[in-house]
Formats: structure tokens, C-alpha cells, sequence
């Protein structure tokens, strides 16, 4: 178990799917999408991807949850490893990270973050990667803060 800022870390098991699950609209909301992204195809992506990784629990896949004191589960982050495009080398993706919506601003993102990167140095992976949105300026200087930086840019143009 892990502490910081409060907040104990472990990993998720089948009573934590319901919270999990209902974090999805988290990944979709508070910014602007990219015009060509509806929200609410997104968040069943999301959705159904997540129930699947919560289901079968993949090689690779590993989900883990954040409980504050009093033993109220404030948010979780679902880790996945991946090999790297460039290297080959083994690499810790952050897939999803949420933090319930009445726990903003309690640094329970930062904690989660931390966590990953402990997490993924234990398992000596060489980077900790993560994808977002580009309108998603909270997280964007959430990930910053943290040390992250823009490696690629993924670049779409919709066709008709």
C-alpha cells in the first residue's frame, strides 16, 4: 500500500468496478474535444475497454486504486505494459487515470502519478507514457508538473 498526500494505493479488485466504471465520464468532460470526437462515442469506448481489462485482466494490465483515510476510494489509474516503437525496450503506459470529481485539487492525480512511476521503476521500464487530449489543459499541466513531456504529436485529419 502506498501513501501520499493521504491517499493509500492498491490494486483494484472486483467490488471496485462499479466506482471504476463510473469515473468514464471523467475522460470526456470539463474541455473541448476535438471537433471530429463525439463525447459520448469516446466514453463508451473507454467504457467497454475498461470493463474488458477489469474482466479478463489481461498479461500486462494493471489496475490500481486510490483511497483516501477514511477508506473512500477517490480515484485509479490503469497501467499497461507496452513495448516501445523505437526501442523495443519495455514501457509503463499510463491507459486511464481518474479522480472523483468531489476529491479535485486534493493532489490525488499527483499521487497516482507518483505511484505509476514508482511502480514502473520497481519493474525497471524505461519510460512512463501517457496519452491526452490536447484540450485537456488540467491534466496536460497535471502531466507537466510531473515531469512529462510531448514526445509525438498525433496528427488526424477526418475523412468524409
Amino acid at each position: 500500500m502506498d501513501t501520499q498526500a493521504n491517499i493509500h494505493i492498491r490494486l483494484a479488485d472486483a467490488d471496485d468496478d462499479e466506482f471504476i466504471l463510473g469515473l468514464v465520464p471523467r475522460f470526456v468532460e470539463g474541455f473541448n474535444l476535438p471537433p471530429w470526437r463525439r463525447r459520448g462515442e469516446c466514453a463508451e469506448h473507454v467504457r467497454v475497454d475498461l470493463a474488458r481489462h477489469l474482466s479478463e485482466q489481461p498479461p500486462g494490465s494493471h489496475v490500481f486504486v486510490a483511497e483516501n483515510d477514511d477508506g473512500e476510494r477517490v480515484g485509479f489509474i490503469h497501467l499497461q505494459t507496452m513495448k516501445d516503437f523505437f526501442s523495443n525496450a519495455q514501457n509503463c503506459h499510463i491507459s486511464d487515470l481518474a479522480v472523483d470529481r468531489k476529491h479535485d485539487g486534493e493532489g490525488i492525480g499527483s499521487a497516482l502519478l507518483a505511484y505509476a512511476e514508482r511502480w514502473a521503476r520497481e519493474h525497471r521500464f524505461r519510460h512512463l507514457q501517457l496519452a491526452v487530449f490536447e484540450g485537456n489543459q488540467r491534466a496536460r499541466e497535471l502531466y507537466e508538473r510531473s515531469g512529462f513531456g510531448v514526445e509525438l504529436l498525433r496528427m488526424v485529419k477526418p475523412l468524409p
